[in-house]
């Protein structure tokens, strides 16, 4: 009998827009993008140069100290722009492809006989490494780090997350192949599976694995409130992290030779006329799924986020479809404001407190924008985070110690166990609007310097 995981803290916001379960096509943007700011922890040096033909899997670009780590261009065609920002630091690298889509063939190694080492030196060369996510600090993995065991999430808790089961099914073979992969790199692989619901069959048929079942509220599905909970991260200890539909992708590779990065993402929120999902590469110029918003309403812009409401990127209807996003959700901007704001006892805004009468009804769905509903204030002990934030650590006295740049306070209170995902709920409800997940990875960043 697995045990299963209570989780009471956390909070689930219920958002219009769920996606109905249904793909109905394709979609062909016109261009793609490789972004060094999806990956964590790199300094990208180009390795390939406008104009130049690329074909799927070919490198675009390298870690510059580490050059053996490699991002690849998920479509064939031409290298069209580099775009920079201050100081020539690179932005994206847009990609218009053609018609073939032909992709670069890798001779995988037999995973029989191959060495560890073979196998990482061939997802080096084919551009798969960055599929693997280093804790802590959210890095790309180090190829050379030996971690404790690799944890991979089957469920998402965020506002309108994308149904992992259905992203994966049908793709039973693939999936078990990359697990089989993953299993030469580490000696533990751990699954984690909502208690709530019967699991797809492609999680519960997978071999090699250790299972483990969550129940409660959002954040029981971030893979971090999983370690934290079947085995901590302590000082000096490394793991690793890996999205189901890049197990696919991994099984692809070894399978056919081939990288592969097109996944199922769900497009969602209350300004998409039908919430569904489709199929889409990855770094996909989102301006393709422009005819399946709603008309923005007169004086009221839309915000287009790669990513959920509470950890994704706001890129705009031009912008491209981040590397480990598999949800586009869309809200409306928070740029009017309301008739004497909180005070009108409102029946339709969401509330964690009873400030609205909304509390009655806990079965209802809202239209959130973005905006504040309220400025900073002085940053003071609530209780709100620990409210919703099921793990044993302090995050008002780590964020302090953050902003205090006390590293050995940083360390004693939990912020190898953390990333910005973590602590979204934290800034969600923070009553003093302060940026949480900012000030989050200033603090990463500052121990990645002192390492």
């Amino acid at each position: 009998m697995q045990r299963i995981v209570k989780l009471t803290k956390g909070l689930d916001i219920k958002l219009e827009g769920k996606p109905e379960k249904v793909l109905p096509k394709s979609v062909s943007p016109h261009a793609y993008a490789v972004k060094p700011a999806d990956f964590k922890g790199i300094t990208p040096k180009m390795m390939a140069q406008e104009g130049d033909k690329l074909k799927a899997g070919s490198p675009v670009f390298c870690d510059k100290y580490r050059p053996e780590i490699i991002f690849a261009s998920p479509v064939s065609g031409t290298l069209q722009a580099v775009s920079r920002g201050e100081r020539r630091k690179i932005l994206e690298v847009v990609i218009t492809p053609d018609e073939q889509n032909e992709p670069l063939t890798f001779n995988a190694p037999t995973l029989t006989s191959a060495t560890r080492d073979e196998l990482v030196a061939f997802m080096l060369g084919a551009g798969a490494w960055p599929f693997l996510v280093q804790r802590p600090y959210g890095v790309v993995a180090d190829p050379k780090a030996a971690p404790k065991a690799i944890f991979i999430s089957g469920f998402d808790t965020a506002p309108l997350a994308a149904d992992q089961d259905y992203l994966v099914n049908g793709e039973q073979a693939s999936f078990q192949k990359g697990l089989e992969v993953l299993q030469k790199l580490s000696p533990k692989l751990h699954l984690s599976l909502c208690a709530d619901y019967p699991a797809n069959n492609v999680f519960e048929r997978a071999k090699g694995v250790e299972i483990h079942r969550f129940r409660g509220p959002h954040p029981a599905g971030n893979v971090g409130v999983q370690i934290h909970h079947i085995e901590p991260i302590n000082k000096g200890e490394v793991v690793w992290t890996i999205r189901p539909q890049h197990v696919i992708a991994l099984g692809r590779l070894f399978a056919g030779g081939v990288y592969d990065v097109s996944k199922v993402v769900a497009l969602v929120g209350p300004e998409v006329k039908r919430p569904r999902y489709y199929r889409m590469m990855s770094g996909a110029s989102l301006s393709a799924l422009a005819e399946f918003l709603h008309e923005p309403r007169p004086g009221q812009a839309q915000r287009v986020i790669s990513g959920n409401v509470l950890t994704g990127a706001n890129v705009g209807i031009d912008g491209y479809l981040g590397f480990y996003d598999d949800e586009v959700t869309v809200i409306p901007e928070g740029n009017r404001y309301e008739m004497l704001g909180w005070m009108m006892p409102r029946f339709s805004k969401f509330s964690l407190s009873r400030s609205y009468f909304s509390w009655l009804t806990p079965g209802r769905r809202y239209v959130l924008d973005t905006n504040l509903n309220g400025g900073q204030r002085a940053f003071t002990v609530t209780g709100q985070y620990e409210k919703v934030l099921p793990m044993d650590i302090y995050p008002v006295y780590l964020l302090k110690a953050i902003l205090a740049g006390d590293v050995e306070k940083m360390e004693q209170l939990g912020i190898y166990e953390v990333l910005e995902e973590d602590l979204a709920l934290c800034e969600f409800v923070c009553t003093s609007k302060m940026d949480v997940q900012e000030i989050l990875r200033k603090g990463i960043d500052l121990m990645m310097k002192e390492m």
